[in-house]
């Protein structure tokens, strides 16, 4: 029987706080108990499970980050688990302006139980790369599948390449000259744990095992580094795929974004 309470522990206290290199650009500032990142992109808020602040001056927390990023005329978005305390933080994040945008699944996977040699479709090729025109063709392929603008992930892959090309990995499964599946990995030194990102596959692969492949490769790849736990925000896609793989849910995470106002210009 897996204790699904003590991997939740070790999440809370291993996988709250990015850890490791700092991309190029990009700045971590501590306020409190929050880490704020400023990004290029946009700005990012992690926190412990309990931030340790009530009332008024939780208040004035949010609206600190929420005023700092309007100053950089930045989106912001805050991680927030439903488990975090205080209970009534998703009602104070959006009475400052902050937006829910769907819910993920946190589930943990054991890397040596999911490692294994990918299994892959006839005429797809999966490979390890750090190529820059793959970069591009990974933001375009994402694009492709969630119907949004996704090029801004170029610039992200590549600042965490640039920032330590050893704590992430990225795989591409290419049928002919289209990218079929794409997903990275993060290590997070000093942890247990990796980071599985990313992994998105083109409408007319789905089904056929691409996306349990990079699963596959990624915890492979994981266990012969060390690292014994995985880490996915799931969708509702890729949540059975996952547990189908062992992977256990721990809580489930909201992303809060606030957004700056349109110009009048």
């Amino acid at each position: 029987m897996v204790d699904t309470a003590a991997l939740l522990d070790a999440y809370d206290k291993r996988m709250r706080m990015p850890g490791g290199a700092v991309p190029p650009g990009t700045t971590h500032e501590h306020d409190g108990p929050l880490l704020r990142i400023a990004a290029p992109d946009m700005g990012h808020l992690r926190a412990p499970r309990d931030v340790g602040v009530t009332g008024s001056e939780l208040n004035r927390l949010i609206a600190r980050q929420r005023d700092y990023f309007q100053a950089r005329g930045q989106a912001v978005e805050w991680k927030y688990r439903t488990h975090d305390l205080p209970a009534d933080l998703p009602e104070r994040l959006t009475a400052a302006g902050f937006v829910p945008e769907r819910s993920s699944t946190v589930l943990i996977g054991f890397a040596d139980h999911a490692a294994a040699e990918p299994v892959l479709p006839d005429g797809v090729v999966l490979r390890r790369t750090t190529d820059p025109d793959d970069l591009r063709r990974i933001a375009d392929q994402q694009t492709e599948v969630w119907g949004f603008d996704c090029s801004w992930l170029t610039d992200v892959l590549a600042s965490r390449i640039a920032a330590d090309p050893g704590q992430i990995a990225i795989f591409v499964a290419e049928a002919g000259d289209r990218l079929a599946c794409t997903a990275w990995m993060i290590y997070q030194p000093g942890t247990e744990f990796v980071a599985l990102l990313g992994g998105t596959t083109l409408p007319e692969w789905q089904g056929r095992g691409l996306y349990r492949a990079m699963i596959a490769v990624r915890a492979r790849e994981a266990a012969d580094h060390g690292y014994r736990l995985l880490h996915v925000d799931a969708s509702p896609d890729s949540a059975p795929i996952l547990r189908r793989c062992g992977f256990h849910e721990i809580t489930t995470s909201v992303h809060y974004q606030w957004t700056p106002p349109a110009s009048d210009a």
